[in-house]
């Protein structure tokens, strides 16, 4: 009998890590708990590590790079929110490991250093447009791609163009209208800056180039993503808003495990809309393609000036327009470089500085 795989969550008390664990719960055959990492809450879990803390913390980080190159682990889903996810993304890779990523940032800040560490095995995606994207492309011939739509539900303002953002309260920007998320993702589903970080993650994902991807609005959010293909054909991954169906698809692969969550009928399918993206009212998705294509340290920049916004929005700072604003700010002063991994992270402690000294973030006029 093959032995279940084991497997390290490192975030396990944040949204996917918990629907994670649920997913390794409900299938014990398959999977096993190896080791996890969780930080202020916590979680009653027996696993062969158990890692409490922060990054920053003395021995934290050090700790982490153990569990994710022991040899006994198999796979590591990283779903620890923001750039701390990029170390032990970069360290389980250089030992081998299968990866299932949650953690936009990774590819944001990074994505050509850590896709080379990724090799021909490449990334399990765990997000669900990028897993929608890559279902449609099992199988499939790069060469035969035309372009990736992603789709976004538009947050909770897209459906409303007569709202002033500047008067956007916290409570609004939490009361995302699909999806169950941490503060962070939701903030940046209200923004849409969360489609500009799936598109450079896609760029990097399944090496497209920019003008190959785009973004259109579907606010019922069951299609996950498409996939458009030279003979003019469409792929699309359809199927409710519930992050347990990419986690699972991510961990069995190439597997599909039965009942991961319950079927999408044929009567949910009635109706579904899609609208071109605003890009003047959520100018987001055109910073992040600008980001991407100058390269270098710019996306990090980009990713690192958004955090510290968000962060400022949500301790009640900043208004919520002002978040695009500071990320735009702080792109068009970023001096520039090449892209190794230590410039990289300079950027990224430039942009936070950056963002934090800011004399009160707010739109011009």
């Amino acid at each position: 009998m093959t032995r279940p795989i084991n497997v390290a969550v490192l975030g396990a008390t944040g949204s996917i890590g918990r629907q994670t664990l649920d997913v390794i719960d409900r299938n014990p055959g398959r999977f096993k708990l190896f080791g996890l990492t969780e930080g202020a809450r916590s979680t009653n879990r027996e696993a062969e590590y158990l890692v409490q803390g922060h990054a920053g913390e003395p021995d934290f980080d050090a700790t982490v790079e153990a569990m994710v190159t022991d040899p006994r682990c198999d796979l590591v889903v990283v779903a620890i929110p923001g750039a701390r996810a990029l170390a032990p993304t970069m360290a389980a890779l250089r030992a081998g490991k299968e990866v299932a990523l949650a953690t936009k940032e990774v590819l944001v800040m990074a994505g050509e250093l850590v896709m080379r560490l990724a090799g021909e095995k490449g990334i399990r995606p765990v997000d669900s447009e990028h897993s929608a994207i890559w279902q449609c492309l099992w199988g499939e011939e790069r060469e035969n791609v035309r372009r990736l739509i992603i789709t976004a539900s538009g947050g909770p303002f897209w459906s409303q163009p007569n709202l002033d953002l500047d008067q956007v309260t916290v409570e609004q920007a939490l009361n995302h209208p699909r999806w169950s998320m941490g503060p962070k993702v939701t903030v940046d589903s209200a923004t849409l800056m969360n489609k500009g970080l799936e598109l450079i993650e896609a760029h990097h994902l399944f090496g497209l180039p920019l003008a190959a991807i785009s973004v259109c609005v579907h606010p019922q959010s069951v299609v996950h993503s498409l996939v458009e293909f030279v003979d003019g054909s469409l792929k699309a991954q359809l199927g409710r808003p519930d992050m347990r169906l990419p986690i699972a698809v991510a961990l069995a692969y190439p597997d599909r495990l039965p009942d991961a969550v319950p079927p999408t009928t044929i009567q949910e399918l009635s109706g579904l809309e899609f609208y071109d993206l605003d890009e003047k009212r959520f100018p987001s998705v055109r910073l992040a393609r600008e980001a991407a294509t100058t390269g270098g340290g710019h996306p990090a920049v980009l990713n690192a000036a958004n955090e510290e916004a968000v962060n400022a929005f949500l301790a009640g700072e900043i208004p919520f327009s002002g978040i695009v604003w500071a990320v735009e700010r702080a792109l068009s002063d970023f001096s520039g470089c090449k892209g190794t991994l230590e410039e990289i992270l300079e950027a990224d402690r430039w942009a936070r500085a950056y963002v934090r000294q800011m004399d009160g973030i707010r739109p011009v006029g």
